[in-house]
């Protein structure tokens, strides 16, 4: 536990240097803000901007800053020299996964809070961002661990956040890309988080959510085994 919060600390302390780390947890819940309390359209559903932003925020952040984190400190060998000092990989793991999840749940909060939830509704709410922002690190570590330089890391998320963080957007206005977009968590996402009020959740929901999970378990074992953290 020492080991787990020592990097915990690490990591909050870092990511005040790394300004492009910071603004991903910061861009999306200041848009919600700025959206949901200043542009008011005839005939747009209740919190538009909320559910909108919410899955880009799930699809984008803790992807990204996970693979960042961990291609920069193995790019940098601070991996290795971590694991030269008693920390194991488990350990090094959780703790940089527990940062990200509380840090991107802080800011899935914002986003529930500007969107007006409150009560059961926002606590539904955070369940289902908590969910989505841990398959989405799971993605970024499985990617982070397969990727030797943070520059190869970067070649690789950004056209895997723009796919699930856009196809629910997409998805509203093509049926076609709507077909393809079922089958990803950021879109089961958006309908859990946009069919609040309803409390209904459907086979196909979790079936695909666990199944995308499970791919991003399997992946990031893969990348253990072939690249290590070292």
């Amino acid at each position: 536990m020492r080991n787990i919060m020592a990097i915990l600390w690490k990591q909050v302390k870092d990511t005040f240097k790394n300004k492009e780390i910071l603004i991903q947890f910061v861009m999306f819940p200041v848009m919600t803000i700025v959206m949901e309390h200043f542009v008011k359209v005839d005939g747009m559903p209740a919190q538009y901007f909320t559910n909108l932003f919410g899955v880009m925020f799930v699809g984008m952040a803790p992807l990204t800053s996970t693979a960042a984190i961990i291609s920069e400190e193995k790019e940098k060998n601070t991996l290795r020299a971590l694991l030269m000092s008693n920390v194991k990989p488990w350990e090094y793991m959780i703790g940089v996964g527990l940062y990200i999840w509380c840090i991107c749940m802080v800011g899935a909060g914002v986003i529930g809070y500007a969107g007006g939830h409150t009560g059961e509704i926002f606590m539904k709410f955070m369940v289902i961002m908590g969910i989505g922002i841990l398959v989405s690190m799971l993605m970024g570590a499985a990617i982070g661990t397969w990727s030797k330089t943070q520059m190869k890391a970067t070649s690789v998320t950004v056209p895997v956040m723009m796919i699930f963080s856009f196809l629910p957007m997409l998805s509203m206005f093509h049926e076609g890309i709507a077909k393809v977009a079922k089958f990803t968590y950021s879109q089961q996402i958006h309908n859990l988080i946009s069919q609040l009020q309803t409390a209904e959740v459907a086979f196909e929901q979790v079936g695909v959510i666990g199944t995308n999970m499970l791919a991003a378990v399997v992946v990031f074992v893969i990348a253990y085994k072939k690249c290590g953290l070292e």
